[in-house]
This record gives C-alpha cells, sequence and structure tokens, in this order.
C-alpha cells in the first residue's frame, strides 16, 4: 500500500528525491518493564492459566498438577517489599527470591511439559475426530514451555554473575521478537523493542521505513534504503545526508557508486585535515543542518501516527503497524501537496 502511494505521488510529479534524510529511532514493544522476577512470575501464571483451559477442553484430565501462582505472587510482592531497601543484606535477599521463583518456575515448567505430552497422545488418539480449540492450546502450552525455559536460562546466569546476551535476550512472553536496545537517551537508556530507520524528503513524505530485530548498526542499513527508493522514484537522490552513526568511508563510496552526487555524513572518530575541510564547506553544513529535521519527523511519526509503542506483537506485527502509521502519514502530506499543486 506505501508503495502504490509512493508511485501515485511520483505519476503526479508531486514526489520529490532530490535530497533525502536517514535517521533511527526505538519503537517500543508493548511490554511491560521486564525483571528477572517479575518475567518468572508472568511464566508460572501463564503456565498454570494454560494447564486449566486445556483441561477444562477435555486433554489430559488425568494428569495431576500443581497450582503455583499464589506462591509466585508471594515471593513477587516480598520482592517488591525487599527492593525498598539499600543494604547489601537487602540485595543479597533479592536474589535469594528470584532463584527461588526460578525453582518454582522450573517445577511449573515439568508439571507443564506432561499435560502437553499427555494431550498430546489424546489428540493423536483421536485423530480426525480431535479438537482445533484443543490442539491450538496444546501449541500454546508448548511455546510457553519454551519461552519459560529461556527465562530461566537468563536468570539463573544474572544470578551466577553473568550478564545474558542482548542479542537474544528474552524480555516478554507474548512478543518474543522485542530486543533491549541502549541508544545513549538520558531519560531511557535502555529501551525494549525494535530498531526502525526513516528516510523522508524536504516536503516530509516518508520515502523508506524498516523495522529490525535487535540493534543492528545504523551505517549498513542507508545504502539497501537509498537503493529502494531509486527503484520506487525511478531516479536516483542527488544528496543523501544523515548523522555520526553512518559515517563510514564504504558508505560514502557505495553512495556514489549508485549515482549520489553528495554525501553530507560526518565521520565517526577524528577526521583528518582534508575530512575536515570537506565537512567544513558550506555545502556539506546546509545538508547537515537540514537532517536534524529527522528528530522532528520521527517525533512527529510517534506522538500523531503511533510509532511511539507497537500494538502488535512480533516483528511482522511490529512492521505492519508502523507501516500504516507511515500510510496515515503520507496520507496527509501528499493530499497536501497534490492540493497545493492543483491550486497553483
Amino acid at each position: 500500500m506505501n508503495q502504490a502511494l509512493l508511485a501515485t505521488a511520483a505519476e503526479h510529479k508531486v514526489l520529490r528525491t532530490h535530497r533525502v534524510r536517514a535517521d533511527t529511532t526505538v519503537i517500543a514493544a508493548n511490554v511491560a518493564y521486564p525483571t528477572d522476577a517479575g518475567l518468572l512470575a508472568r511464566a508460572i501464571g501463564k503456565l498454570a492459566a494454560t494447564i486449566g483451559r486445556i483441561q477444562a477442553a477435555g486433554g489430559a484430565g488425568r494428569t495431576r498438577v500443581r497450582d503455583r501462582r499464589r506462591a509466585a505472587r508471594r515471593r513477587a510482592h516480598q520482592l517488591a517489599r525487599t527492593l525498598r531497601g539499600r543494604t547489601e543484606q537487602a540485595k543479597q535477599a533479592v536474589l535469594r527470591t528470584t532463584g527461588e521463583l526460578a525453582d518454582l518456575a522450573e517445577r511449573a515448567m515439568a508439571d507443564a511439559a506432561r499435560v502437553a505430552r499427555n494431550a498430546r497422545r489424546g489428540l493423536g488418539r483421536a485423530g480426525d475426530q480431535a479438537s482445533g480449540e484443543l490442539a491450538r492450546l496444546v501449541d500454546d502450552l508448548e511455546t510457553t514451555i519454551g519461552r519459560t525455559g529461556q527465562v530461566i536460562g537468563q536468570t539463573r546466569t544474572r544470578l551466577a554473575g553473568g550478564k545474558p546476551d542482548g542479542a537474544s535476550r528474552l524480555v516478554s512472553l507474548h512478543d518474543p521478537d522485542a530486543r533491549p536496545i541502549v541508544k545513549g537517551r538520558l531519560g531511557k537508556p535502555v529501551e525494549f523493542g525494535y530498531k526502525a530507520q526513516v528516510a523522508d524528503n524536504p516536503d516530509g513524505v516518508v520515502l523508506d521505513y524498516q523495522i529490525e530485530v535487535g540493534n543492528p548498526a545504523d551505517a549498513p542499513l542507508l545504502v539497501p534504503a537509498v537503493k529502494r527508493i531509486a527503484a520506487r522514484a525511478g531516479r536516483t537522490p542527488r544528496a543523501v545526508t544523515a548523522d555520526r552513526s553512518y559515517g563510514e568511508a564504504a558508505v560514502d563510496q557505495d553512495l556514489r557508486a549508485l549515482g549520489v552526487e553528495r554525501v553530507a555524513i560526518p565521520r565517526k572518530g577524528q577526521p583528518g585535515a582534508a575530512r575536515r575541510a570537506t565537512e567544513h564547506a558550506r555545502g556539506f553544513r546546509r545538508l547537515v543542518k537540514w537532517r536534524t529535521g529527522s528528530e522532528g519527523r520521527i517525533s512527529h511519526l510517534k506522538h500523531r501516527f503511533g510509532w511511539d509503542r507497537t500494538g502488535m506483537d512480533g516483528i511482522d506485527g511490529a512492521r505492519i503497524w508502523c507501516g500504516h502509521g507511515v500510510l496515515a502519514h503520507n496520507l496527509v502530506k501528499i493530499s497536501g501537496l497534490l492540493e497545493a499543486k492543483q491550486a497553483e
């Protein structure tokens, strides 16, 4: 839909691509702030609730399991009280309670595995008469078991003094693709969600957007975006600018190889004399100043078009959600450009 809209704008000669600027941001996932204890307590609750629904639907009816939700809630409340302290004893109590929650989650996961196994056997015996709802519930339970095991593993790593790998760390049971992302913001040093890149033109039309899992480097994202813009518009942008996180010599070379005449991207590190002369040139500085408007464009998308937090789970859901936001934004921009052109 976005591509069709941009094609229509190009057909009516209101899509300008002579100057392109790009910037990245974080799209927050629809999750609460993740802590090890909170994830463990939610995992225990979700396992118990799904087991109850499976047995109510006629699956694994004779498999005896223990509901550990009350025990998990009691430890979660105890943890909240302990966190008010700032002493070394309080820190040790937090670690001990978190370890107890991990033990509870392991036992709950073992019970859930027995229920899933027995329910699968019942589905196999039922054959074509098997309940579709029951099969879906068993699938959900097996998925939750796997994610609970991952949460337990990363909790054990932290309790042992290690640090879980951020590229694979699970921060949500219902959104497994969300990741912790550090962007250096003072108010939010760590955000949880997806990384997005936005490229727009002087009219504010979003020419390209990209949503990625985790926190990939900025520089490799720019050249593919310019290629997509050139393919949609039928011509290569004459000028491209971005912030210092994109500043690599290889990026400049690849953009010029595509036919971009002016590249205004400050280099990382300490530039040499020749590079300083290039970056102090009037045309370079003018493009860099124009690039700062990318932050305003992203802020507008977040405040008016849903980019502050995705309402759909998973990377596919985040891409759909953000794509609809871009579509609504571009409809407003392009319709205004068409009205102005018709009024001339």
